[in-house]
């Protein structure tokens, strides 16, 4: 299920780059629930840099693609990015400086414990 158009639009237009310039790998993520549209206003639009250019167009032409293969953009996102990285360097690059880092973090909200 993706976004109504005008939250959408809203993420491209008050978010230029930054939402996905977080990670590469989110890029098949937030394809799958905000639509390739979406994406592709963001990249093409709005790019956060030109270094990142070819790497952000060539990881959303890999999740178009793979959309319209049938493939599960959630689920295989991280496969579709490495196949694509076989063809952009700058893909490629991304990929192997992200490949170690993990987003795993404790609880933020946590209850104080009442004493007695």
């Amino acid at each position: 299920m993706g976004l109504p158009w005008y939250r959408v639009h809203t993420v491209v237009l008050d978010d230029p780059g930054r939402l996905l310039s977080v990670h590469i790998m989110h890029t098949a993520l937030v394809a799958g629930w905000a639509g390739s549209m979406a994406l592709y206003e963001l990249v093409v639009f709005y790019p956060s840099g030109p270094v990142l250019d070819p790497m952000w167009r060539q990881a959303l032409e890999a999740c178009v693609q793979a959309r319209n293969e049938g493939r599960d953009l959630a689920r295989g996102g991280n496969e579709i990015i490495r196949e694509a990285s076989k063809w952009s360097p700058e893909l490629a690059a991304a990929c192997e400086v992200w490949k170690a880092i993990k987003f795993e973090f404790d609880i933020v909200d946590k209850l104080d414990k009442v004493e007695k």
